[in-house]
């Protein structure tokens, strides 16, 4: 359902006469999508605001948007920061005649574009480059070397960190320690280049959080960490599927999150759907940023909407305004 319009506007009354003024540190903007009135977020509640690039991924793979314009897409919706998906661009990098030009050129364009528009590069979702937990060592490794580049990439951006998979085995014991070797030697690579390697609780092993936080302390580096995100905690899917299929095994959502935020160094606020008050349907999101405080963490929350009743924009901003409104309440 569509968020009440009524309840948007009674929400930014309130934020004017408190504020007085309406704006975020950076000065970022975004444009009313009926209007083309120029507002911008709030930087009162205790985290910063990115958008994740997976949540423009209908308008991008149905070719509306370049990927390239996502810095510009960002900064008209009022957000401080950007977190890239490396899928958006690595097939065209890598079928170039020049991989290596190819992808100089691309973030050469990107890292101009973030410039123009103000908004930070926070880190990038790296997908398809191995499997980093697999039990054969030569896989493995490759798999490392594969992520190297867009370590290399986040440190020319000037990102924080990239977000990695943990997928390679089956067996909860080799995954922890085929896990540990391959997080190890690829932070080990990351940090000659002050880059943190962060670990999504996304699907499989990965969304156990209590086995995650023994990969982390058997890591025991600090570029090494976790990237909490609030829904991705399903175990197990019909089929043995990795993803689309049903999911029939589950880890406790908020009991993940807590377990996670002590190694956390970047949030991903997963949003599916919302009822006519604005809040999510399947996440308390009141209860996860409670979790989020309490933890001391004060970095970026990234938005992250991939529901199918509204549309890609009108859920990247009735996210935004989900956190905006309760990270808010917290301040009080």
């Amino acid at each position: 359902m569509k968020i009440s319009p009524t309840r948007i506007a009674v929400y930014f009354f309130a934020f004017f006469l408190v504020s007085g003024i309406y704006s975020c540190k950076n000065n970022n903007k975004k444009e009313s999508t009926d209007s083309q009135e120029e507002t911008t977020i709030s930087n009162d509640p205790f985290f910063k605001l990115s958008l994740a690039q997976w949540s423009l991924n209908k308008p991008i793979f149905a070719g509306e948007l370049d990927p390239m314009d996502f810095a510009k897409k960002a900064n008209e919706m009022g957000f401080e920061g950007i977190e890239y998906v490396s899928g958006f661009y690595a097939e065209k990098i890598k079928n170039a005649e020049n991989p290596e030009t190819a992808m100089q050129e691309t973030l050469d364009l990107l890292k101009a574009a973030s410039e123009k528009h103000g908004v930070e590069n926070v880190l990038i979702m790296v997908d398809g480059e191995g499997e980093l937990a697999s039990p054969e060592p030569e896989i493995r490794n490759k798999a490392v070397d594969n992520h190297k580049k867009w370590v290399d990439a986040a440190e020319f951006l000037g990102c924080h960190s990239i977000r990695v998979n943990l997928f390679g085995t089956d067996d909860k014991d080799e995954w922890k320690e085929t896990a540990t070797d391959g997080l190890s030697k690829l932070a080990e690579y990351a940090s000659e280049k002050n880059i943190n390697i962060l670990v999504e609780n996304h699907g499989g092993f990965s969304s156990n959080a209590a086995l995650l936080a023994e990969v982390m302390e058997a890591v025991n580096m600090k570029n090494c960490g976790t990237l909490p995100d609030f829904g991705n905690f399903c175990l197990k899917r019909e089929g043995g599927e990795q993803w689309e299929a049903k999911c029939i095994e589950e880890y406790p959502k908020y009991k993940g999150v807590q377990e996670m935020m002590p190694y956390a160094i970047a949030v991903s606020a997963k949003s599916y759907d919302f009822n006519e008050e604005g809040q999510e349907t399947t996440i308390d999101f009141a209860q996860m940023l409670e979790i989020v405080k309490e933890a001391g963490y004060t970095g970026f929350i990234g938005v992250e909407y991939e529901g199918e009743n509204l549309s890609p924009e009108e859920g990247i901003k009735a996210t935004r305004d989900l956190l905006i409104a309760e990270g808010n309440k917290l301040n009080k």
